[in-house]
């Protein structure tokens, strides 16, 4: 009689004598298949859908406990965790392809590390996503995750309650309009320990990062009175969403020029084609303009083309300015004269958002970001 091994008892060690030879042929044909069915085994059957990997298959592979696998991928500090261990758990993960399971972490920790950062309904320029992508980078460094969120066709409260269905532990969003002071109030209930607005509007209840568009039209206006213009065009995108910022500037222009009884401001509106330039630029010495806010350095290269077609010269009969200090600008000829925007670092915004995060009992704080200089330059 055969030794009977120690793990395995009596009754359920099998019996080869009561095996048929097609049973037998049946446990050869799956034994591999079943190999191959644990994690981070090669080779896998094709077609067979492997288990989701575990911290657990993580912790055997790597020779470690659950607990060291969670504070290494946690990226956790509490814990001081020797790198040849940190590397034989990254390791091991990679191989298994593990990935920690942001929800379950959420429930332990009784919230999130996510930061919901909705799509911007306003077109936003070059600038504006260079800090944005800064931004994104340094709320990783701080252990954050930053979900972008598409909120395009939401509006108000529908786009705050589809927000707060994710449990973000904070939202960045953009200061357009969109979030309500009933939205922000939906989001705190949800449990996102801070709302934060980015843009040129704050919303009640929430932290602003406040960037009035207001200066921009200020800073134009006052370099073309310095230049001795006093009939001035301000062009307004026709396309929808540059309103948020289209209607501030001009503001930011009439206040430039309220105290000047000799000073003139003419809304244009413009769309972004030619065709669209060309028409304006038809009736352009009917309108008796001396310069030019043109929106942005775009719609400013869009129309100067226009200008330039028609016989207008630059600067001579119309001064053109734009705003972004594109490098594109300062290859036309002649050179645009443009407002140069200066806007924190995306470090500082995430410390102000960490911070929120931390006291999320604390009031809303308003915080100015944008600086403005005129550049002068051959067009005014």
């Amino acid at each position: 009689m055969a030794q009977i091994p120690e793990q395995q008892s009596p009754a359920t060690r099998p019996s080869p004598t009561r095996q048929s030879a097609a049973q037998q042929s049946a446990a050869q044909q799956s034994a591999p298949q079943q190999a191959t069915a644990q994690p981070g085994a090669r080779g896998a059957a094709p077609g067979a859908a492997a288990p989701v990997p575990t911290s657990a298959d993580v912790a055997r592979l790597a020779g470690v406990s659950r607990a060291t696998v969670s504070y290494v991928l946690n990226n956790a500090t509490a814990v001081r965790i020797s790198e040849p261990t940190r590397q034989r758990v990254q390791e091991a993960a990679d191989e298994l392809g593990y990935v920690p399971h942001a929800a379950a972490r959420s429930l332990r920790a009784g919230h999130s590390r996510m930061v919901l950062m909705p799509t911007p309904t306003m077109p936003m320029g070059a600038l504006y996503s260079h800090v944005f992508n800064e931004l994104q980078w340094a709320l990783r460094r701080l252990d954050y995750t930053v979900v972008q969120f598409g909120s395009l066709g939401m509006s108000g409260d529908e786009a705050a309650r589809a927000w707060a269905e994710l449990r973000p532990v904070a939202v960045l969003a953009p200061g357009d309009g969109t979030l309500t002071p009933r939205g922000v109030h939906v989001l705190k209930r949800s449990g996102a320990k801070a709302v934060v607005t980015l843009g040129p509007q704050r919303v009640e209840g929430a932290h602003a990062l406040l960037m009035d568009q207001r200066a921009v039209g200020r800073c134009a206006g006052a370099h073309l009175l310095d230049r001795g213009r006093t009939r001035i065009g301000v062009v307004v995108p026709r396309e929808p969403g540059y309103e948020t910022f289209s209607a501030p500037r001009l503001a930011g222009l009439r206040a430039a020029t309220e105290t000047r009884a000799d000073a003139r401001v003419v809304p244009l509106e413009l769309g972004y084609d030619e065709p669209s330039a060309a028409e304006l630029v038809a009736r352009w010495r009917q309108l008796g303009l001396d310069s030019v806010f043109a929106y942005n350095d775009e719609y400013a290269m869009l129309l100067l083309r226009a200008l330039q077609d028609a016989g207008v010269d630059v600067p001579g009969e119309t001064a053109v300015m734009g705003a972004d200090d594109l490098l594109l600008g300062r290859l036309l000829r002649p050179r645009l004269s443009t407002v140069r925007m200066e806007l924190p670092s995306g470090q500082r915004l995430a410390e102000l958002v960490d911070r929120a995060v931390r006291d999320p009992a604390g009031a809303p704080e308003v915080h100015p970001l944008l600086g403005t200089e005129a550049v002068p330059r051959e067009s005014t």
